[in-house]
Formats: structure tokens, C-alpha cells, sequence
């Protein structure tokens, strides 16, 4: 998938081809919280509950609204097959999904039809979008596949709206990830063979600059970690993984 901005104007490259292609077979299997995708539907708990705070404490929504998002526009960018868009959904947005994988994209809007679900999915490049602004934009364990984090979180900044919300995630470039992230969970089939580089990791420093230069101030990172006791959970540590927000300045 090549890049695009709003306005449809060409940039350097993002997603690389093997990595849609990857994913895209993995496409069968998205909703399986038992398939090749379990550790997504592992993960999903905690960021829906990082993403409600975060929605609670930018718009002032009470904690108690089952539906804080009725009135807003969400797009998550590297949907897959709308493990995240359905739950947006949910919570009152109104969704738009993308993915650089057409096979996810089917899955999606297959899925999204079985639970009557109106969401708007698109395959390819950001472009591919009618033009416009969304209030929450997400993207989750997506920026360590592209090729040019710069120009994608260029992108994403164009789709927000002003005055909204943007929230990502990703895997943290550190021993630690690769020895569990990669060598361990690849190994053992937690995780599909293939799916990380470990040098494409990003290190939470490396996407303050970036989402500075795009004129973005990042909140606060919190990791995404596991222990014997606790499994997945919301911690201070940042050694696996990490979420954070960003607003524009």
C-alpha cells in the first residue's frame, strides 16, 4: 500500500506489500479467539479499557455512559478484520475501518453484517477514504509494519479532526520484546511466524519526535505487560508493549 494524503497526493511509501499479504491470510482465522489471531483478542480488554479512559478524560464523558462515543466519528487504521471497530461501534461511534489487506476487509464487513453492525470498511491506502475528519483516530500494532512511521503518522494526523483524539499502540524495541515478543511467542505459536521485525519496533522517545514533528503532543505511555500472577494487564512497565494517546498542541 503506498501512501496517500487527504487530499490524495502521493507520499513515500508506508505498509509494505509482505506485510498486507501476510496478514491478509491470516484473514479466515481473525475471529478465532482460539486461531492464529488469539493474542488480538487477548489485548483487545485492555485497550478498550485504555481507549474508554482516554475518551472519558478528553471529552469529559461520565464513566457511567455506557455509550460515551454516540455523536462522534472513529477510524482505526489497520483495522484487520474489525476486531476494534466492532466494540467502537458498541460505544456509540460512528466507525470507519482500514486495512492494506482486501482479505481482512471482507472479513470485516462479513463479521460486522452477522452482528448488524453499521460500519464503513475500505481496503488499501488511506486515500481510498472519501475525504474528511474523524474525532477519534486509532491505529494498534500497526506502525512497527510500515515503512515510513514519518509519512504514516503524517497521515493519520490529516484524518483527525480538530479538537479530537488520536490513540496507538505498538510493540516497544527492547531485549525484552524480542526475546518474548518475537523469538518466544513466534516459537511457540502465540504469535503467527513472520508477523514481527524486530527492528521495526519503535521506542516510545522515537514516536514522541515523530508525533512532534506532526505537530502532536503524546501523552503519557502506559504498557501493556505480562506476568504469571496478573497475565495481560495495564502496568507502568513499558518493557513489552505500550499505548498512548496524542492531541494536537
Amino acid at each position: 500500500m503506498t501512501s496517500a494524503t487527504v487530499s490524495g497526493e502521493t507520499s513515500s511509501p508506508t505498509i509494505r506489500p509482505e506485510e498486507a499479504a501476510h496478514f491478509g491470510k491470516l484473514a479466515a482465522e481473525w475471529w478465532d479467539p482460539k486461531g492464529s489471531s488469539a493474542m488480538l483478542h487477548k489485548l483487545n480488554p485492555l485497550r478498550l479499557g485504555f481507549i474508554r479512559s482516554a475518551v472519558d478524560m478528553h471529552w469529559g464523558t461520565d464513566v457511567t455512559t455506557r455509550a460515551p462515543l454516540v455523536g462522534k466519528t472513529a477510524l482505526d487504521v489497520g483495522c484487520g478484520a474489525g476486531l476494534l471497530c466492532e466494540p467502537l461501534a458498541r460505544i456509540g461511534a460512528k466507525v470507519t475501518g482500514v486495512d492494506a489487506a482486501a482479505e481482512n476487509i471482507a472479513a470485516a464487513r462479513h463479521h460486522a453484517a452477522g452482528m448488524r453492525l453499521d460500519i464503513d470498511y475500505y481496503a488499501g491506502e488511506l486515500s481510498t477514504l472519501p475525504a474528511g475528519t474523524f474525532d477519534l483516530v486509532t491505529s494498534m500494532e500497526v506502525i512497527e509494519h510500515v515503512a515510513d512511521k514519518a509519512a504514516f503518522v503524517r497521515e493519520l494526523v490529516a484524518r483527525l479532526a480538530p479538537g479530537g483524539l488520536m490513540i496507538l499502540s505498538t510493540p516497544n524495541r527492547t531485549a525484552a520484546s524480542k526475546l518474548l515478543l518475537v523469538d518466544g511467542a513466534e516459537m511457540i505459536g502465540q504469535v503467527p511466524r513472520g508477523t514481527h521485525n524486530w527492528d521495526d519496533f519503535i521506542v516510545p522517545e522515537e514516536l514522541d519526535e515523530l508525533l512532534d514533528a506532526a505537530g502532536m503532543e503524546m501523552g503519557t505511555p502506559r504498557g501493556i505487560a505480562f506476568t504469571a500472577m496478573k497475565g495481560l494487564h495495564l502496568s507502568d512497565d513499558l518493557k513489552l508493549n505500550y499505548i498512548v494517546t496524542a492531541t494536537r498542541r
